[in-house]
């Protein structure tokens, strides 16, 4: 077989590569928009947010461009690049307040924080700024039919954040810091006072007080216990406290 045979194959490969080439230099912005598209459609986001990237490029001001915009930060979040697709769709809502992409964008980039939000242990700075987006989603586009989702995250942020606060009142209370676990767990309930940690938090504060004695404290804590959580599981054992610390105010009263 001679040299020229064995290198035909690839001399076809060549010529067949370059005429599939894309012009998109020449292209309308709706074709190079469309081509994008073609991108993304296709998973591609590499590729996609090149595109993306280039229209709005080539053709500043061009009401396209907020159409590249948007997609180019979902882009970015369909890859994992939480951080990356924030600050896109944080540069869509402030460069193009009256694009109609906007509500998506403010609900997408809270969708990052949320992301972000790691395990409970851990710093909660994206949990905390995933809260105050949903919260601008529902404050700025309340009949949105995303809402209740965006609610049903914030709760979720919540509980997060609130166990936190209880773990770090739990620790104190361990090392017999018992002041500062009072101190937490009372933090837990006026900051999370409608998570599943605020009667938790309440109960804990009770039994802290009793152990340090200070139980006309405890019995006022007791007293908000049986008021706001009157479901809850440790209640009868509140009561049974409250008959205790009673007995011994007034014991303590006759001496």
């Amino acid at each position: 077989m001679t040299k020229s045979l064995i290198l035909l194959p690839f001399i076809l490969l060549f010529f067949i590569g370059c005429a599939t080439t894309i012009d998109t230099a020449n292209m309308t912005s709706e074709q190079r928009f469309k081509y994008a598209m073609a991108f993304y459609n296709d998973e591609e986001y590499d590729k996609a947010i090149q595109e993306f990237d280039a229209i709005m490029l080539q053709y500043p001001g061009n009401e396209i461009v907020d159409d590249a915009q948007f997609y180019l930060a979902k882009s970015r979040l369909a890859r994992t690049e939480y951080i990356l697709a924030a600050s896109e769709f944080s540069r869509l809502i402030k460069n193009m307040p009256a694009s109609s992409f906007v509500p998506d964008a403010q609900y997408n980039l809270a969708e990052c924080y949320y992301k972000l939000s790691p395990p409970f242990p851990l710093d909660q700075r994206y949990t905390k700024k995933g809260i105050e987006e949903y919260q601008a989603y529902i404050d700025f586009f309340p009949t949105d039919p995303k809402v209740p989702g965006a609610e049903a995250k914030i709760k979720e942020l919540n509980d997060k954040l609130a166990h936190k606060a209880f773990n770090a009142a739990v620790i104190y209370e361990k090392m017999d810091y018992s002041n500062a676990a009072v101190a937490y767990y009372d933090n837990v309930e006026t900051m999370y006072h409608d998570t599943q940690y605020a009667p938790m938090a309440s109960f804990n504060k009770i039994n802290a007080l009793i152990g340090l004695k200070r139980n006309e404290a405890a019995l006022k804590e007791i007293e908000n216990f049986l008021v706001k959580y009157p479901q809850d599981a440790n209640y009868i054992k509140v009561e049974e406290l409250k008959t205790k610390l009673d007995k011994s105010v007034k014991e303590t009263a006759k001496k």
